[in-house]
C-alpha cells in the first residue's frame, strides 16, 4: 500500500497541531500541579482526551515530551511579535513587565515554570541543559538591550552593570512568580515586577546617590 500523499500529509496537519496543542497545555497542567516526576503521562492522556499511547504517538517519550512543554511555555511569551523573537532597547523591558501581566493570569503555565526550573538543578534532569541555556540567552537578550538603549539614548552603559541587572531582573521574576503562587492574596505580581524592572533599569541610566 502507497504512503501518504503530501496532500493527504498538509490535510492532516492542522488537526495533528491541535492534537499537540491539546497535549501540551493538559502537560503543562499536570507538570505544574505535579512536577515531572510525580506528574505520569497517563494523566496528560487523560487531561487531554487521549491514551497514553497516543501522548508517545505524537511526543515519543515523557523527556521528550518535558522539553516541549517548556518549549511552548516560552513560546507563549512572544507570542504577540510577528517574528517571535525578544524586541530590543527599553522595549523588551516593557514586555517583561506584559508578560508578568499575562502570567498572573494564566497560573498553570507560571507554575509549571517553577517547578520545572526548580526541579533542573537535580543531576540528570531533562530540563538541566535547556534551563542554563536559557538563562544564559536571556542574561545577554537583557545586556543587549541596555547596551542598545544607552547607544539611543547617547548614555555610556557599563557592561558588568548591565550584566548584574539583568541577572537581579531575572531572578526577581522568578523569585516573585514563587511568592505570588505560595501567597497570590499578599503578593501582586505584575505589580511589583513592574516595580522592580523599572528601579533596576533606572539604576541603569541614573545611579543618583547610594543609600547602602
Amino acid at each position: 500500500m502507497a504512503g501518504k500523499s503530501a496532500v493527504d500529509e498538509q490535510r492532516h496537519r492542522p488537526e495533528t497541531e491541535a492534537k499537540r496543542r491539546a497535549i501540551l497545555e493538559a502537560a503543562v497542567e499536570v507538570f505544574g500541579q505535579k512536577g515531572s516526576a510525580k506528574g505520569t503521562l497517563e494523566e496528560v492522556a487523560e487531561k487531554a482526551g487521549m491514551t497514553r499511547a497516543g501522548v508517545l504517538h505524537h511526543f515519543g517519550s515523557k523527556q521528550r515530551l518535558l522539553l516541549e512543554t517548556l518549549i511552548y511555555r516560552d513560546s507563549s511569551d512572544v507570542a504577540d511579535y510577528s517574528d517571535h523573537h525578544m524586541p530590543s532597547g527599553l522595549e523588551m523591558f516593557r514586555h517583561l513587565i506584559k508578560t508578568t501581566q499575562m502570567n498572573q493570569k494564566r497560573q498553570g503555565i507560571t507554575r509549571a515554570y517553577v517547578t520545572l526550573s526548580s526541579e533542573s538543578i537535580v543531576d540528570g534532569n531533562v530540563g538541566y541543559d535547556y534551563f542554563r541555556q536559557r538563562y544564559a540567552n536571556l542574561r545577554q537578550d537583557l545586556v543587549n538591550a541596555l547596551m542598545d538603549a544607552g547607544r539611543l539614548r547617547d548614555v555610556e552603559v557599563d557592561e558588568k552593570n548591565a550584566a548584574n541587572t539583568a541577572a537581579s531582573i531575572l531572578a526577581a521574576m522568578d523569585g516573585l512568580q514563587l511568592q505570588w503562587l505560595l501567597d497570590p492574596d499578599e503578593v501582586d505580581l505584575s505589580e511589583t515586577t513592574e516595580y522592580v524592572i523599572r528601579s533596576l533599569v533606572a539604576q541603569v541610566f541614573n545611579p543618583g546617590k547610594q543609600i547602602l
